[in-house]
């Protein structure tokens, strides 16, 4: 590929210490990309002006033969839940007020000290509540696959990026899904890290389940940008201690020998569609052909589906509780609606807090037999663009996140991976998850998949 915006980070990489190509004119692509095609994808909810300057430091230093980290002078964007210093974090609501962030969540931090260019921050729902990809500050984010369709969320924004090729690294956060539904919608590979990995700062509403991670179109992609964001931050009281590593090493070792426990019930009758069904089944006959044994089995998890829809709602009535009824009028309908209603009683959360507790038990005690974990992202295709968010409760149990949630409650790595394309010309893909901390693990099965299929064809060129 002669178009550097149709590089990966990898590869962009590659040519920088080649001299073939610089990130000067790496920006410059990308961002003739989006001056062409976001009008009718709507990723971003800001560029920043500073990119240029960035790029062309990053330049120098390529150069002089000093870059400067390992990401220098590849194009990056955050989501707009987290603070880039200098500008608004809206997080897609008009309740937010325009006031610049005075300094860098720790995630960023680590960006720019791997010398990353951070050409933007792209949209999200309105404070990460929901996946289909729409927010009322921004509007409609769409899938670059299918105009009429979502991206799926909360990290809209950096799922139709990644898709259209604007930079090949995208930062998401993730709650309960909301880096592997829009992963899976738009055919990239997205991370779920353990719960501490990625420090973040300041903290949300899903504070107790919520992490940051990687979205790119390459497993090795996501690898290298979670190296950079992977680093301990005292801003963050659940961040894990340091441990600095490039997360590449050892990801081309393979499956042979591991076992797989398939995963049919998350805790609860999760439904899931004949594409759905398929990706798994091609998913299980790779991993087995390159030498894993997989296996059916049911980790007696609690009702799942009921334990986060519980902590769901809390989270966001204690999100809208302090807000006036002005700003409560400015909120997404279906948010405004949820919030209104009973509360939890203080026993019904402790129940709830025990419950998760047991979750992360029986995941555990699982690994304590099987190392990895096989199940769907998605239960389906994503909802189209413009349709209203209706019964949202629902919707979350059945059309959204029934079988990505889990592993929030559980703590543990999760990685949703393309499994080329359904019937529709839409994203395929499926799940795999690690014990806690094995983050490694969960990438090195990632690739083995990525290995074994051919790259999705789309560059996000509009039909």
């Amino acid at each position: 590929m002669s178009d550097p915006a149709l590089l990966s980070a990898e590869a962009l990489l590659g040519e920088y210490r080649r001299g073939a190509t610089t990130p000067v004119l790496a920006l410059q692509a990308v961002t003739e990309r989006i001056a062409k095609l976001n009008p009718a994808y709507n990723a971003f909810a800001l560029l920043d002006p500073g990119a240029v300057k960035a790029a062309h430091e990053s330049a120098a230093r390529w150069r002089a033969g000093r870059p400067m980290g390992p990401l220098d002078g590849v194009p990056v964007t955050v989501k707009d839940l987290v603070d880039v210093a200098g500008f608004p974090t809206r997080r897609g609501s008009r309740t937010t007020a325009a006031i610049p962030a005075r300094e860098d969540a720790p995630l960023t931090l680590g960006l720019r000290l791997a010398g990353a260019v951070i050409i933007g921050k792209t949209t999200t729902t309105e404070f990460g509540w929901k996946s289909p990809g729409d927010c009322p500050l921004h509007g409609i984010t769409r899938n670059p696959w299918n105009h009429d369709y979502s991206t799926g969320g909360s990290s809209s924004g950096a799922g139709a990026a990644g898709a259209a090729c604007f930079g090949p690294l995208h930062v998401g956060t993730d709650a309960g899904g909301s880096i592997r539904i829009p992963a899976a919608w738009c055919g990239l590979v997205g991370l779920k890290p353990s719960f501490g990995r990625v420090p973040q700062w300041p903290l949300g509403a899903f504070a107790g389940v919520a992490v940051a991670g990687p979205m790119a179109r390459t497993v090795r992609d996501a690898a290298l940008l979670f190296g950079a964001i992977a680093r301990h931050d005292w801003r963050d009281p659940n961040c894990l201690p340091d441990d600095p590593q490039d997360w590449r090493d050892g990801i081309e070792g393979g499956v042979a020998g591991l076992r797989v426990a398939v995963l049919r019930n998350p805790g609860f009758d999760a439904p899931l569609d004949a594409e759905g069904v398929a990706a798994v089944e091609q998913a299980a006959q790779i991993l087995h052909e390159a030498g894993a044994e997989l296996e059916e089995v049911d980790p007696g998890l609690p009702d799942t589906g009921a334990l986060f829809a519980s902590l769901w709602r809390t989270a966001l009535r204690m999100l809208v509780a302090g807000m006036t009824d002005e700003q409560r009028a400015l909120l997404d309908p279906a948010l405004e609606a949820l919030s209104k209603e009973p509360e939890a009683s203080g026993t019904e959360m402790m129940q709830a807090q025990a419950q998760q507790v047991l979750a992360g038990h029986a995941m555990a005690r699982l690994h304590q037999d099987y190392d990895l974990v096989l199940c769907p992202t998605v239960p389906g295709p994503p909802p189209l663009a413009d349709a209203p968010t209706t019964d949202p409760v629902h919707h979350l149990l059945h059309s959204w996140a029934p079988w990505t949630f889990a592993f929030n409650l559980s703590r543990q790595p999760a990685i949703s991976v393309p499994m080329g394309l359904g019937a529709n010309g839409m994203p395929r893909s499926v799940q795999l998850a690690a014990a806690l901390y094995r983050d490694d693990l969960a990438l090195r099965a990632a690739r083995t998949l990525e290995r074994a299929q051919p790259p999705l064809p789309f560059t996000g060129d509009p039909a």
